[in-house]
């Protein structure tokens, strides 16, 4: 009887240690990973399997960078680019599943409507550096991209919408993908209007800096298509702030008597016709506008203080405008003060 136990015994350690292995190797894939907290990594394009492996086993991620070699081997893993989070203590499955899934991490940027290139810069500055933008902003390739090869910036050539971003992509694919939704969305609703596809999108754009009111922007437009046709300066307030900005002042305030006075090709108080660019991503409302401005007899229009802006046809009406205007402010400034 004695020996009997002593032999099942002797069995079932030797099971034990048949098995022992396989629990090991179970472990090391469905066990608590070394992660102390969050991580992420970017798996870069031309990244290979052993550089990842390498990086999550040097970051922490996963202890046996060998094993996560073995695996993806025998399962043919395909590296999808990308930025990828990982939470503490996750396992090498988990990791090694998310690679294969591409369960990529994106941010949203939001690029709205009446944004110019310095507030752009700074909604993209985590995915793109401030040098690489300012080269892109300029290149005729990307310009060419957006379909105006004429232009000598992006400016206006950004369609505002929400892009899904991550850190993996490369300056110029970020720039890239703006320019391609400008150029799907936004070029085609240029044709047909009063003037050519890219005076549209300028004037469009000094509708959208001068009023965010919709139903106003044909108004302005209309001033300022009078104003060209007649050989006028257009006198758009914006464009002096965006001849300042390119000066190196960016002070983001209301224009002083100084910005009036700049000599600048983009001041329009200074130059005849429309700015060299647009100034700004237009709305769709303000592109409307701009295809069909509404041409009447104003040729002046100035800010009520109240939200809209009052138009007329003649100096003396504009002037008089001016004067409500200036009490509109004064009165707010009494009621400020209490």
């Amino acid at each position: 009887m004695a020996r009997s136990s002593t032999s099942l015994r002797l069995l079932l350690a030797t099971a034990i240690l048949a098995l022992l292995p396989g629990l090991g190797g179970w472990w090391a894939w469905k066990g608590q990973g070394p992660l102390q907290q969050d991580a992420t990594v970017l798996v870069k394009r031309g990244t290979s399997i052993n550089q990842v492996a390498d990086q999550l086993e040097r970051e922490g991620v996963i202890r046996s960078a060998s094993m996560f070699k073995l695996w993806a081997r025998a399962r043919k893993l395909q590296l999808i680019r990308g930025e990828y989070t990982f939470t503490p203590r996750a396992s090498l499955s988990e990791v090694a599943g998310k690679l294969r899934r591409a369960e990529i991490h994106y941010t949203l940027v939001s690029i709205p409507e009446g944004a110019h290139a310095w507030s752009v810069q700074k909604r993209l500055k985590d995915f793109v550096p401030e040098n690489a933008f300012w080269v892109l902003w300029k290149s005729p390739r990307l310009a060419r991209t957006a379909g105006f090869e004429q232009a000598e910036s992006l400016e206006g050539l950004v369609a505002p919408a929400t892009y899904k971003l991550h850190h993996a992509l490369e300056p110029e694919e970020v720039m890239l993908m703006l320019v391609e939704a400008f150029r799907e969305q936004v070029r085609p609703e240029l044709e047909g209007g009063a003037l050519p596809p890219y005076q549209t999108l300028i004037l469009a754009s000094l509708a959208e800096k001068e009023t965010k009111l919709a139903e106003e922007q044909p108004r302005v437009a209309g001033v300022y298509k009078k104003r060209l046709d007649l050989g006028m300066r257009l006198q758009c307030d914006p464009t002096s702030l965006y001849a300042r900005w390119l000066s190196g002042d960016l002070r983001f305030t209301a224009p002083l008597a100084e910005d009036i006075r700049r000599p600048h090709r983009f001041n329009t108080y200074a130059v005849s016709g429309l700015p060299p660019t647009p100034i700004a991503i237009p709305s769709a409302s303000a592109i409307e506008a701009a295809k069909v401005p509404l041409v009447g007899k104003d040729l002046f229009f100035v800010a009520t203080g109240k939200g809209g802006h009052n138009f007329s046809p003649s100096l003396r009406d504009h002037n008089r405008n001016v004067g409500t205007y200036r009490k509109e402010l004064a009165r707010q400034k009494r009621l400020a003060r209490g």
